[in-house]
């Protein structure tokens, strides 16, 4: 069976960290909780994630921080972040340093995963310079599957590379 994707929440909100996390525990996720910034990148200097999942405004360090100095750390992580306080200028700031993806809370599972596939699934691309063709290949293969079946897929590609 393929390993689980590496994912690491930051949020300072336990209750919503504690969900988060149980909710994609049991989605093929192995997930790490962090509920401030610097614990998160503690944590990530000691593991290697696959993609992250960061809420933008925490106490001590903001999560425009946390993302550029994960990203400096890691090029091939993704970053999403996820927030309740966005706005247009934040969501700009957080695209030039590198997220992926930039979602309001509350957000649906199902949008959730499938913003978190097309971040695995561009993190497999950069990591294994995979050419759009190899790539088609692997999503025709997929066709109607659910996004987590997806990820099951690209986590597999990925373990074979």
């Amino acid at each position: 069976m393929a390993s689980k994707i590496k994912l690491l929440i930051v949020d300072d909100e336990e209750r919503f960290l504690k969900t988060l996390t149980q909710r994609l525990g049991l989605r093929d996720f192995d997930v790490t909780p962090a509920n401030n910034g610097r614990l998160a990148l503690d944590t990530a200097e000691k593991q290697k994630f696959d993609l992250a999942l960061v809420d933008l405004k925490m106490p001590g360090m903001r999560g425009e921080r946390v993302l550029e100095l994960l990203k400096e750390k890691d090029p091939y992580i993704e970053v999403v972040i996820l927030t309740g306080h966005g706005s247009i200028d934040s969501a700009v700031e957080c695209t030039k340093l590198g997220c992926f993806g930039y979602l309001q809370k509350p957000c649906e599972t199902d949008e959730l995963l499938k913003v978190l596939k097309d971040a695995y699934q561009r993190r497999v691309k950069k990591k294994l310079r995979l050419d759009e063709d190899k790539m088609q290949k692997l999503l025709n293969l997929a066709t109607g599957e659910s996004p987590l079946g997806i990820l099951r897929k690209l986590r597999e590609l990925e373990d074979k590379g």
